[in-house]
């Protein structure tokens, strides 16, 4: 794994909205680990990276919008060379409640217009690992749209928060031990 996506929607309007779930983990990883995003106008997003356990992890930040995710991952999959197996996509997830997150190899997109765009731009392959952050579920489809992009309520995103905390810890973990190691650790865990 070299490359670490966090899906979001650009703009000071999203900035707090379910749908940056990633974004807010990359945010934190990437000051966890000391590694300033920078605006980077060839890879369509910001960057920064670091090395942990000996290996250099690349983070993105795409500028797109969230149904347009795959045109940033796709410039920095080309230009580093880096396949499908090598990326880390990390999104928000309707099927896990709050509080809550998952490590996972690739998989469909279960209707997640970030990840139908970037299994699309890379050739339609989805072996990219994920890493799915709870946010719950409006209770019918047709309510989606707006619960993504909106602002989930204090005690909500104290367990988002709590899990990103978690995730990022699992991190570590899964850079110098392995998936299973960091999986057993992430899954078990749920912020209350």
């Amino acid at each position: 794994m070299q490359l670490i996506v966090g899906l979001g929607n650009p703009g000071p309007e999203y900035q707090y909205t379910r749908h940056n779930a990633g974004v807010w983990f990359v945010e934190q990883l990437a000051r966890a680990y000391n590694a300033p995003l920078k605006p980077e106008a060839k890879f369509f997003g910001h960057t920064g990276k670091f090395v942990l356990a000996g290996q250099e992890f690349k983070l993105l930040i795409p500028n797109t919008y969230m149904n347009l995710s795959g045109k940033a991952v796709l410039a920095m999959a080309q230009f580093y060379k880096l396949s499908p197996e090598q990326i880390l996509v990390v999104h928000d997830e309707l099927a896990l409640p709050p509080g809550s997150a998952k490590f996972k190899f690739a998989g469909g997109h279960a209707g997640h217009n970030g990840l139908r765009d970037i299994t699309s731009k890379l050739g339609n392959n989805p072996n990219f690992y994920r890493l799915r952050l709870g946010i719950g579920h409006p209770g019918h489809k047709d309510q989606v749209t707006g619960f993504v992009l909106g602002k989930a309520p204090a005690s909500e995103q104290k367990l988002l928060d709590a899990s990103i905390d978690e995730a990022v810890a699992c991190f570590a973990l899964l850079a110098k031990e392995g998936l299973v190691k960091a999986q057993h650790r992430l899954h078990s865990f749920q912020a209350s």
